[in-house]
């Protein structure tokens, strides 16, 4: 591994002499600040792998700066160090961009798994081709937001390696589809790509269908049987919610990772194997850790390269080429003539947080398309009623229900405040500017001056 470069903000002076020895068997450059303005100034100067942030500063907190260290530093790892039983504090630093938390007294083998897995990412990004994204990630993995664009470059870069990738995101953000691009991108790609769903598994089998069984090895088995990773020796293998896995299998796991090889249930010859592992989860595995519902020693091995998929709030502005990209499928599937949305369909979904992300969407376009009749373009009328409410529409519809609207006035009558309202935000941001709203708004100046003489928009 190569040299890495190492940063500890701490006022304690004994802090700031043990660690370095703690780490001392790496090839580490260690500088260290006593304070948040010493270790900003240090972080202007040069680039860190690694930097351990004290909470507790004088001054300014290590709290406070965080944010500024990361926009400084963007690829450094930042670990933030508390006192014993401020978890809560920790996870608060970890919202705010830090990366891990180590608690005072401190677990020596947790430091140095954090500096070996540091030092690693370095040299496998290192490795890591720098090249133009190929046709297929466009293709497969849709959205041209800054989020999905990092997220395509991080999987086009990690499919060269062969290295652990952890997978992070909530439910329905397409954790399973990274992972199919990453081995379809790979070396492997002629290979086996085997799907192992860990919360599915029974857990009397799961070390049976791990690493396989020979004939006798227990009441039901009535001939020799490979396990997964035989199956999927040369190829990849993919553990979909790896935090539901069995605590004492994750040892078992471990020894693979680390040795390659497996032994059959009944037998004790090893086999080895070479096999790429992602893994995948929804759950918080740093905090698991702390609760000592996962392994530390695992979580660290599994996680040399981590990938967050982000969920669909945080990149709305994807909506609509998700929304083309789910109708396109949907036609060819069935031969459909719905081929777009309506402006104010898209902004009853634009106020709505998706908490079922990409895989919510496509069960709401699917709802409206059968809703749509032979509609060519859907309407808020086909969105589901719980998705309407739950954006701010249906309630705003009930009170034109009220006043002695129909329901379809009333949801329009919604739809047309929920419009005013966006006009206005957005003539806001563009110190009302018409040309810039037009465009951003995608409609033209003619129409957005009729839309301001409409709703009569203050343009104060």
């Amino acid at each position: 591994m190569g040299r890495g470069r190492l940063l500890i903000i701490d006022d304690e002076p004994q802090i700031r002499r043990i660690l370095p020895k703690l780490i001392a068997k790496f090839d580490c450059e260690v500088n260290s600040a006593e304070s948040a303005e010493q270790g900003l100034n240090l972080i202007d100067q040069q680039n860190f792998d690694l930097i351990l942030l004290d909470l507790r500063l004088p001054g300014r907190s290590g709290l406070e700066i965080i944010k500024e260290i990361k926009q400084k530093n963007p690829s450094t790892c930042l670990v933030v160090i508390t006192a014993y039983g401020s978890v809560e504090v920790a996870i608060q630093a970890m919202k705010l961009g830090a990366d891990d938390f180590l608690q005072k007294p401190f677990d020596t083998e947790q430091i140095r798994m954090i500096v070996r897995q540091v030092l690693e990412r370095k040299e496998l990004l290192k490795s890591m081709p720098e090249k133009g994204l190929s046709q297929e990630l466009e293709l497969e993995l849709v959205g041209n937001s800054k989020q999905i664009q990092e997220l395509k470059y991080m999987v086009e870069r990690v499919a060269k390696v062969k290295s652990t990738v952890l997978i992070m995101g909530e439910t329905g953000t397409g954790k399973e589809l990274v992972a199919r691009l990453i081995h379809r991108l790979s070396d492997r790609a002629d290979k086996q790509f085997i799907v192992v769903n860990c919360a599915a598994v029974p857990g009397t089998l799961l070390e049976s269908e791990f690493f396989g069984h020979t004939k006798g090895a227990f009441t039901d088995a009535v001939e020799n049987k490979p396990g997964f990773f035989e199956v999927a020796n040369g190829g990849t293998i993919f553990l979909d919610e790896i935090g539901e896995l069995d605590f004492n299998l994750q040892a078992k796991l471990l020894r693979v990772l680390e040795e390659g090889e497996v032994v059959r249930l009944g037998s004790t010859k090893p086999i080895s194997v070479d096999v790429r592992i992602i893994t995948a989860t929804n759950r918080d595995l740093r905090q698991m850790v702390e609760e000592k519902k996962f392994r530390q020693d695992f979580y660290y091995r599994l996680s040399v390269i981590p990938i967050m998929v982000p969920p669909l709030r945080e990149h709305k502005e994807d909506l609509l080429i998700l929304i083309s990209h789910i109708l396109s499928k949907l036609r060819k599937g069935a031969g459909l003539q719905v081929n777009g949305v309506s402006q104010k369909y898209l902004e009853i979904l634009k106020h709505y947080n998706f908490p079922g992300n990409v895989r919510e969407l496509e069960n709401i376009i699917e709802h409206s398309v059968l809703l749509a009749g032979e509609q060519q373009i859907l309407t808020p009328e086909t969105i589901p009623d719980a998705v309407l409410q739950a954006s701010g529409a249906e309630e705003l519809a009930k009170k034109g229900m009220e006043i002695g609207l129909s329901l379809k006035q009333a949801k329009a009558l919604a739809t047309e405040q929920m419009e005013s309202k966006l006009i206005q935000r957005m003539l806001n941001e563009c110190g009302n500017n018409f040309s810039l709203t037009a465009r951003k708004l995608g409609i033209s100046r003619s129409a957005l001056y009729y839309k301001i003489k409409k709703y009569k928009i203050n343009l104060e």
